[in-house]
């Protein structure tokens, strides 16, 4: 007879003969003969040496934060005219908004445009143009107070932010600045030229909107440089 061979399951696979140990096992043997864990060697620092480090890191920091608010700071002034430019100044005038809904404040809002600004630039060239900016703004800057905001929207156009004045007060105010303006005389190869300035109005009160004051202010301007060019 002969001999009955025993089967196997389906898909079982046969089991090996060999001396090899199973990988598992061979991590098992290998945890129970590894030693204890070694850590990694520290770096010894003398105090000395670390309060160094701590107050020449502190420097760089204080360093990086100034040079921070000074580019903060140039990219809302006018490189021309060391006032600030349309952002800067759109950035005032909300912050005035704001502080007179909270507080019933009162204020005004002056655009002041020059009137020949551009025949000079095309006359004499830009350098004759950036000279009269300059002369303009100083006129400005001596008539106003230290707690007001002058600043250039752009071009030949400037904005005043003027605090505590009625609507009388802020038209005569527009009306002395063009005055002042008119009164400034360029002499560029050998000729006496004058630019002259248009300014207009609008009040901020409790519903102000910063936008909308502009564009009062701006249309305003433009009124009364028309009306300037009949008066001539």
């Amino acid at each position: 007879m002969k001999k009955k061979t025993r089967g196997t399951a389906p898909g079982t696979p046969k089991r090996r003969k060999s001396g090899v140990a199973e990988p598992k096992a061979a991590s098992q043997r290998a945890r129970r003969v590894k030693g204890p864990p070694v850590s990694a060697p520290r770096l010894s620092v003398a105090p000395n040496d670390a309060k160094l480090a701590i107050r020449r890191l502190r420097a760089e920091l204080a360093q990086a934060r100034t040079r921070i608010d000074e580019l903060e700071a140039s990219a809302d002034t006018d490189f021309l005219l060391d006032i600030p430019n349309r952002r800067g100044f759109e950035r005032e005038l909300n912050r005035a908004v704001a502080y007179i809904k909270r507080y019933h404040a009162t204020a005004a809002l002056i655009v002041l445009d020059v009137d020949r600004l551009k025949p000079i630039n095309d006359a004499f060239g830009h350098a004759a143009g950036d000279q009269v900016l300059k002369a303009i703004v100083a006129v400005l800057l001596r008539h106003v107070r230290s707690s007001d905001v002058i600043g250039r929207l752009g071009g030949d156009e400037f904005a005043l932010l003027l605090w505590n004045l009625s609507e009388t007060d802020a038209r005569a105010k527009a009306a002395s600045l063009e005055q002042a303006v008119d009164q400034l005389s360029f002499v560029f190869r050998g000729r006496s030229i004058t630019a002259g300035a248009s300014a207009g109005v609008a009040i901020l009160g409790l519903h102000a909107e910063a936008g909308r004051a502009l564009e009062e202010a701006d249309s305003a301007m433009y009124v009364r440089k028309a009306q300037r060019r009949h008066e001539a």
